[in-house]
């Protein structure tokens, strides 16, 4: 039987290869005789480069930028070249993540993107320096959860776009930004045309409103009902003055004119919250956004590696209702329902329903824990938990 392993990170205890290695560990354990593949799969967020990284290759470039409380932190950009181009991924997770701050929740106001400003700076340091002309110029940014909600300002900051004392200072710091905060914004725009950007975002929030970043991170527990009101209007602040010439749209004033197809306002766009709104920062400088899963599963083949499998076994941490939204399980299970072959997931935990997870075409999902001792044994031992119980499905699914 010919088995396709695509897990993702489980958030906090095993990376994609970490998993994908205790998956092909216990099912081989059951199933020797089966034909393993592996292909750790990423939606965006941390773990983005390592992923792209296995199957594609590439040069690997270390860098050190600042962090979310300004504090350098190491990152890596991935280079990949071909004939017909330069393609860098850019995983802001390195330089964003939650896991950079102390406190998620006095972070989400006072910390800054501008690593991530620093990150797009060296990759447009490595394309500007290829000697070929015409060729295709790409960049790749993946955005899942952050520790600024900042609007993406810091980044702004960091290229140039604006005042870094008016910028830089975190989402609490953007309240009553006059009116010239982003003078240079034109100046970086220029400097980013004719590249094709593209947020790979791990979440289709809007910047502003009640799916917006600030209402994300209530949602979430990391701040109260209160603080996200207040980064709400502070980050509208930052909206209101970058939107003023776009929502105008007039040409020969430098700001792109309004496509009659996309929302008046750019901070309304599906993953404009991204990263904390980076991705409105993006998008303010020409980017496109792709669904983070999607972006990930066409560049590594996921299509062709479905297509050649009996059977595809996913993962995740926490497999809830936000994963049967458009996660990495809806990227598997389409193209697994595309190809005629069943999909099954091997989760931490699992809430999502029978019948949510069969509207998206996950044939049945199996928890590591259900109780809390099973949890706390999971924790423990992560990686051979998984691999007992991939033990277990295989003895079900294998043939």
């Amino acid at each position: 039987m010919r088995v396709l392993l695509a897990p993702e990170a489980f958030t906090g205890t095993l990376s994609a290869s970490q998993a994908v290695a205790a998956l092909r560990a216990g099912w081989t354990r059951q199933a020797p005789g089966d034909e393993l593949t592996s292909l750790p799969m990423s939606d965006g967020g941390a773990g983005l480069v390592e992923v792209v990284h296995g199957v594609l290759g590439g040069d690997l470039v270390p860098v050190v930028v600042p962090g979310p409380e300004a504090v350098p932190v190491p990152a890596t950009l991935l280079l990949i070249t071909t004939a017909g181009g330069v393609t860098v991924w850019v995983e802001a997770a390195q330089v964003l993540g939650r896991r950079l701050v102390g406190d998620p929740a006095v972070a989400a106001g006072t910390a800054t993107s501008a690593g991530l400003g620093h990150l797009l700076a060296r990759a447009l340091e490595h394309l500007d320096a290829d000697p070929r002309r015409g060729i295709a110029r790409r960049v790749v940014v993946g955005l899942g959860p952050a520790a600024p909600c900042d609007g993406g300002a810091g980044l702004l900051a960091a290229l140039g776009a604006g005042d870094a004392q008016a910028l830089d200072g975190g989402g609490l710091a953007l309240a009553d930004l006059p009116d010239d905060a982003l003078a240079g914004l034109d100046a970086v725009r220029r400097r980013f045309a004719g590249l094709d950007v593209v947020v790979a975002s791990a979440d289709d929030a809007p910047l502003l409103g009640f799916s917006g970043a600030a209402a994300g991170l209530a949602a979430r527990g990391v701040v109260d009902a209160a603080a996200a009101q207040d980064l709400e209007r502070a980050v509208g602040s930052l909206a209101h003055v970058a939107e003023g010439p776009l929502a105008v749209g007039r040409s020969g004033t430098g700001a792109p004119a309004r496509r009659p197809d996309r929302p008046r306002r750019l901070s309304a766009l599906a993953g404009a919250g991204a990263g904390g709104g980076a991705g409105f920062a993006l998008t303010l400088l020409g980017a496109r956004r792709g669904p983070g899963p999607q972006v990930v599963a066409d560049a590594v083949g996921l299509a062709a590696a479905v297509a050649a499998a009996d059977l595809v076994v996913t993962g995740e941490g926490r497999l809830s209702w936000r994963s049967v939204r458009g996660s990495v399980l809806v990227a598997l299970a389409r193209a697994a329902a595309a190809a005629g072959v069943p999909c099954v997931s091997v989760a931490g935990q699992v809430d999502a329903g029978r019948r949510e997870l069969l509207g998206v075409g996950v044939e049945a999902a199996y928890p590591l824990a259900q109780t809390p001792a099973e949890l706390a044994a999971a924790l423990a031992d992560p990686a051979g938990t998984l691999a007992a119980r991939a033990a277990r499905v295989a003895r079900t699914w294998s043939r």
